[in-house]
């Protein structure tokens, strides 16, 4: 018998848990125990069905599949497998498994990243994944004050309600990009912009960044004089950032060399920050099998009442 979870089921997974889960998955795919090749895509005319899969080895493998078609009420759909006998043991249909995978990335990268002393937050953009970037974030260093910009005042002023209202955290709406990433500790760009929203030039010394937006070489949230001030540059995927059509901005030259890989990171295999006035720079491509990853965590920790037959 297979387990269906919905989006109502998936909040169950609270932000320290799936901040933990992705930095096991970062470790697994690291140590090649995690295998998670780029995602796939099939062009179905008007749009593309995209998949991406994983197989934690010896234990479960299954793959996430979303469209581009750009429906109103489109849903991801994640499938998790066993292993040994190929059953599907659980299936989770909507938005927030995926969401959550992303932001605890995020959260992976910020504690991973930034300063150790990091207590405010500047975000560009309010939609989902601005808001599990920053539900992450609170979970591994404790803020103080938060700071959004987004194009709609009004869409700007309820991320910042609700910011106060279920994170507890003293939050503020401001009128632009660089009044949100002034004197910030860790800023967050989570829009859908094609083109540069954040100037390198209105950050502190020390920032670290969340880049989840476009950032492939022809469209991009954020520019060369982000990645040529950025002396810690890290991705979860650099196969991903790699693979891109075109590839990803930062993992073209004069960059690829510098692009580090995030679980490496957390092995201790290569650097991350060493000095507290650095600007380091996360670009989430969102690491395959990382929401089956979540997945099977989900199991492990709830027991929803949708069994599948």
């Amino acid at each position: 018998m297979s387990l269906l979870f919905t989006d109502d089921d998936v909040v169950a997974l609270d932000a320290a848990a799936t901040v933990a889960a992705m930095r096991d998955a970062l470790l697994a795919a690291h140590a090649g125990r995690l295998v998670a090749p780029p995602r796939a895509s099939a062009p179905l005319g008007g749009g593309r069905l995209v998949l991406t899969a994983g197989h934690l080895t010896g234990d479960w493998y299954g793959f996430r599949s979303y469209d581009t078609f750009g429906h109103p009420e489109s849903e991801q759909l994640v499938v998790l497998h066993d292993a040994v006998t190929g059953a599907v043991r659980a299936i989770a249909v909507g938005e927030e498994l995926g969401s959550r995978r992303t932001g605890g990335l995020g959260g992976v990268a910020v504690d991973a990243l930034a300063r150790p002393d990091a207590t405010t937050l500047g975000v560009i953009g309010s939609g989902r994944q601005a808001w599990t970037q920053l539900w992450a974030a609170a979970a591994v260093r404790p803020l103080r004050e938060v700071t959004v910009h987004s194009r709609s005042a009004a869409r700007r002023e309820a991320f910042a309600a609700r910011v106060r209202t279920e994170l507890g955290v003293a939050a503020r709406a401001v009128g632009t990009a660089a009044e949100a990433v002034a004197d910030r500790d860790v800023v967050v760009l989570a829009t859908t912009s094609t083109t540069p929203v954040l100037a390198a030039a209105d950050l502190a010394p020390g920032t670290h960044v969340n880049v989840v937006g476009f950032k492939q070489a022809d469209r991009h949230e954020f520019g060369t004089d982000l990645l040529d001030a950025a002396e810690v540059l890290v991705t979860d995927s650099p196969a991903q950032a790699a693979a891109y059509v075109p590839p990803m901005l930062a993992a073209v030259d004069p960059y690829a060399g510098r692009l580090r890989d995030l679980g490496a990171v957390l092995a201790g295999a290569v650097p991350g920050r060493t000095g507290a006035d650095q600007i380091s720079v996360f670009c989430s491509t969102g690491l395959a099998g990382t929401e089956v990853f979540l997945l099977d965590r989900l199991v492990r920790v709830a027991a929803p009442p949708h069994p599948v037959r």
